[in-house]
């Protein structure tokens, strides 16, 4: 526990409850911490366990729908009596917070000078001059390349690590004691990732303030905090030094915490496996509009002279960071994107079919999205979902017969059946997307493309869908194309690996070869990045 003398913040039996018309839920249950000066303390746990919702107790950001007790010391004073007025004095001057998703964090009609002088015009009376060249200096300071030229960009106009550095710079604005990071790495690449982490890092020690880091990926824990408190279902189960938790847990559920990093290796492929689909060299090239008769000055190339060939049984994972090309590339082989280059799928040629004659195939070759929520349509019950495409294929003669169908892919996907006539809104990430599989697997394809079907999701239940997958596979001689930045997935599925840099590909081979001895520097860089944090040596990385 920090010395008294030097506590910043203590939290005191803190409990929040959100009300509604069938009665209250708990979501933070009697909670207590502290943080020192300078010290950054680490608030883990899987999604639902209360670390965000405890977070924004702190600052008093919870909506009217919560009742919230206990006490929150912040320099002796308790911010849960505090009035509104002078709680305002306290956001953005001395606790800021950085949020998981920058670009719904900023306003996208204004610009990044704009929104960066708001906080200054807030908390400090400068004049325009001044605040400008303060802007400068935090955007300077947070490592934003072309900082002069970048303050009058709008959000859109940046890439996800640069958004979450104007975020950040946001945050500094006022020299806060107490930055509060909410999942500020989820969202970004595993080198822009690194980036950030050793930003923040550095930024802590030049300015001596104080961090209470949120996140579900222990590695992280283990690259930045001092200390950590571990929460399941609202309470906090373990707490200590970071070294000594991860080198003694006692709790089972930090156990399985740490011990839920995907596990296992790709299924093997026969050598006479036969090739499934055989796609290149693909070009992608979408025409930058421009002038009064939006003619095209340019193109941007997604993909640009790529090919890949998956054999039966065989998963092939594409990485790279994000606009890479590696989605681009997914959507031209199922010829949902335009492209141009050749495209055989089970000995046919399809780079010239039309929607019409691309409909039978479907059955053969699915798609699982990203985003499990956003993919599955909330008007749908689950049932309606996963048949969708026995419907549209003519595959079942009447409901029952539907039923059956739906009943034995949810039961694959280890869901229980009777939950069919439910709604999206009614499961958890985890769930949702094994529904997405369930949908992608009921007419019994050949091909998948899985598109970042994981990156959205706890690590434990990363691991379990990982699992799931390998599963599928062997049971059903499933060849998969595998989207993915995160190494670790992809280290854990693919049998073959293709690294993907500006739509071009920069290496290719076995993956145990790849990731023994990877070749070219951006293929090493990706590691670095994605395996640093399991080890003690100091990451160093360009500033994006």
């Amino acid at each position: 526990m920090p010395d008294p003398q030097s506590t910043l913040l203590s939290v005191e039996n803190l409990s929040v409850a959100f009300r509604s018309r069938d009665g209250d839920t708990v979501a933070v249950d009697d909670v207590s911490f502290s943080i020192a000066r300078g010290e950054t303390l680490a608030l883990v746990g899987e999604s639902g366990s209360g670390k965000s919702v405890s977070a924004l107790a702190i600052l008093r950001l919870l909506d009217s729908a919560a009742a919230q007790k206990g006490r929150i010391l912040f320099n002796g004073r308790d911010l849960a009596s505090l009035p509104e007025r002078e709680m305002r004095g306290v956001r953005g001057a001395d606790i800021t917070m950085v949020f998981q998703e920058p670009m719904t964090s900023l306003n996208p009609l204004h610009t990044i000078e704009r929104q960066i002088g708001e906080v200054l015009a807030l908390h400090r009376t400068l004049s325009r001059k001044a605040a400008r060249a303060r802007i400068l200096e935090l955007l300077e300071l947070v490592g934003l390349r072309d900082a002069e030229r970048r303050m009058g960009a709008y959000p859109h106009e940046l890439s996800g690590g640069q958004r979450q550095r104007v975020m950040i710079a946001m945050a500094l604005a006022c020299e806060p004691e107490l930055l509060v990071a909410d999942e500020p790495t989820t969202a970004l690449d595993v080198t822009v990732q690194a980036q950030i982490l050793a930003l923040l890092a550095d930024l802590q020690k030049r300015l001596g303030m104080a961090m209470l880091f949120i996140t579900h990926d222990l590695g992280i824990v283990q690259r930045i905090a001092d200390r950590v408190c571990v929460m399941l279902k609202g309470r906090i189960v373990e707490a200590g030094e970071t070294a000594a938790v991860f080198r003694d847990p006692q709790h089972e559920y930090t156990r399985r915490l740490i011990a839920s990093e995907p596990k296992g290796r790709a299924n093997p492929v026969p050598p006479a496996a036969p090739t499934l689909v055989e796609a290149g060299p693909l070009k992608v090239w979408f025409p930058l509009k421009a002038g009064l008769f939006r003619q095209a000055g340019g193109y941007v190339k997604a993909v640009d002279g790529v090919s890949v060939k998956v054999r039966a049984g065989e998963t092939v994972g594409v990485v790279g960071e994000s606009g890479s090309g590696k989605t681009t590339l997914g959507l031209a082989i199922l010829r949902l994107t335009a492209s141009e280059g050749p495209i055989v799928f089970m000995g046919q040629r399809i780079d010239g079919y039309a929607i019409r004659q691309m409909r039978p195939l479907r059955r053969d070759m699915q798609v699982v999205f990203q985003d499990p929520y956003g993919s599955l349509s909330p008007r749908m019950s689950v049932a309606d979902i996963v048949s969708e495409g026995l419907v549209v294929q003519g595959a079942v003669r009447n409901r029952a017969e539907r039923r059956s169908v739906v009943a034995k892919a949810l039961h694959d996907v280890g869901l229980d059946p009777a939950t069919m006539d439910r709604y999206p809104h009614e499961f958890s990430g985890g769930q949702r997307q094994r529904i997405a599989i369930a949908r992608a697997i009921v007419l019994g394809p050949k091909f998948i493309v899985l598109d970042e079907p994981t990156s959205a999701l706890d690590r434990s239940v990363q691991a379990q869908i990982v699992t799931l997958l390998r599963d599928l596979q062997r049971e059903r001689g499933l060849a998969y194309l595998f989207i993915s930045h995160d190494l670790k997935v992809v280290r854990a599925l693919a049998n073959h690996v293709v690294v993907m840099q500006n739509g071009h590909v920069v290496e290719e081979g076995a993956a145990e070869t790849i990731f023994a001895n990877p070749r070219t520097e951006y293929t090493q860089t990706l590691f670095k990045a994605a395996f640093a944090l399991d080890s003690d040596e100091p990451t160093e990385l360009e500033p994006a």
